[in-house]
């Protein structure tokens, strides 16, 4: 699938799916020294926050539940026109209340906000653009969980430690359906061809993101 320039709230999968595939990639990256890691940390990983990516360059993001179904994802890629607009872009023009606001207002401020897109009741939505905004960058940065066959194919890499196409399959359908267990993630799993599995944090942040229900 490909997400329109600038995005459509359509082009993103249910919330409960991008969670489920930008959160299995989380799990698998999982490292105790990232844990640790307070600043400056780089990849994708969860935490009590919600989801995170940055690649230490051009691109990050946050995807984080409200409650009652409710989410919110926001971020920025270079390749986004929107905080450069002229007139200014209101990212948070017609937006809920229960969004993360002041946050928000702070990363708008210091000019690190490139869009902003909020999930209730099954529904994506974001303000509206000026018809000369070309790109706020959600392309760029959610188009790796847009597509569930590039979804598979990073599970499936040497990076992140999947022994087969089938077992990709096998890992993202059950994150998805929310019953990855510890020993189904194990069982599917091999060591990266550059590190070894740190399994104790792969399990925590399999807890902390919600992949399986007890």
């Amino acid at each position: 699938m490909t997400i329109n320039r600038p995005g459509l709230p359509g082009d993103l999968p249910s919330a409960e799916v991008l969670w489920a595939r930008w959160a299995l990639i989380a799990v698998l990256e999982a490292t105790t020294e990232g844990e640790q890691e307070r600043h400056h940390r780089t990849g994708t990983w969860v935490d009590a926050e919600g989801l995170h990516l940055d690649d230490a360059g051009c691109t990050w993001w946050g995807f984080a539940p409200r409650g009652e179904g409710r989410y919110v994802l926001f971020g920025e890629d270079e390749s986004s026109g929107a905080k450069w607009h002229e007139p200014p872009v209101d990212m948070l023009a017609g937006a809920p209340e229960w969004l993360p606001h002041e946050q928000l207002k702070d990363l708008l401020t210091g000019w690190q906000l490139g869009c902003v897109y909020w999930y209730e009741d099954g529904v994506w939505a974001r303000a509206s653009y000026p018809g000369t905004l070309d790109d706020d960058g959600l392309d760029c940065g959610m188009s790796r969980f847009v597509d569930r066959a590039d979804v598979l194919r990073t599970i499936a890499d040497e990076d992140h430690g999947a022994t087969s196409a089938q077992d990709a399959e096998a890992l993202l359908a059950h994150a998805e359906n929310r019953r990855l267990t510890p020993e189904l993630l194990m069982s599917l799993t091999s060591d990266p061809g550059w590190r070894q599995r740190d399994r104790a944090a792969m399990t925590r942040a399999l807890e902390r993101a919600g992949l399986y229900r007890p």
